[in-house]
């Protein structure tokens, strides 16, 4: 009886011994932070960080853009003054800018009478005139009928330059040649001629532009309907 209950004392403590090894021995399971939550200050820093590298991003591009163009022009200049020292030395190109300026010298040996400078200044005014209203005041009367052209627009704008060049070139040679510029009855006179000639020219092309404008009007109701 004593060795029974000596058994059971003995496998008692044992149990107690190997529950108390387990509780022990256990190891809790990793504590994990908790997921961290995206605040608005978060979200205000991402947002300025890609505004700041979208901003570098296109600085980064204007300068390079800058320095290729940069870098096309020196080459195109430097290409353009190649070219114009072999042809300087070349002796056809010689040739063959004397062949296109010893015609218009001597026109302007023939045409070097003493109101020819009054009438080319006259002309000059009249264009310049022309189509500095046919830029300005043309347009809006077209545009303001429902019409644009940008063929338009650039034609007016390259023969205003041509104008205001011819203008200039012939105040130089007029001064250099003759006395007109010397004589202001015949510089007003001629200013005069050149805007009444100006104004004429300028209702003219204008009239030529609202014709055109109707014109292509009729065309887009003829395509309109053989579409339909």
């Amino acid at each position: 009886m004593k060795s029974v209950l000596g058994s059971l004392l003995m496998l008692l403590v044992l149990a107690s011994v190997g529950f108390a090894q387990d509780e022990s021995g256990s190891t809790a399971p990793p504590a994990t932070d908790p997921p961290a939550e995206t605040t608005e200050e978060t979200v205000e820093t991402t947002e300025e960080e890609a505004e700041t590298d979208l901003n570098k991003t296109l600085e980064d591009a204007a300068e390079t853009a800058q320095k290729t163009a940069k870098e096309a022009g020196e080459y195109v200049s430097e290409q353009s003054e190649k070219v114009r020292q072999q042809l300087d030395e070349s002796e056809e190109a010689k040739e063959v800018s004397a062949g296109i300026l010893n015609p218009i010298y001597s026109l302007a040996e023939y045409m070097s009478f003493a109101s020819f400078h009054w009438v080319a200044f006259a002309l000059m005014v009249s264009g310049v005139v022309s189509f500095a209203l046919q830029l300005v005041l043309g347009k809006l009367v077209v545009l303001a009928r429902g019409g644009f052209s940008l063929v338009e627009i650039f034609g007016d704008a390259q023969a205003f330059l041509i104008s205001l060049v011819g203008l200039f070139l012939t105040t130089q040679a007029a001064a250099e040649n003759s006395t007109f510029t010397e004589s202001a009855g015949a510089v007003l006179t001629a200013t005069a001629v050149g805007l009444v000639v100006g104004i004429i020219f300028y209702y003219w092309g204008q009239s030529i532009e609202i014709q055109a404008v109707k014109g292509r009007r009729v065309e887009q109701r003829e395509e309109k309907a053989r579409r339909k």
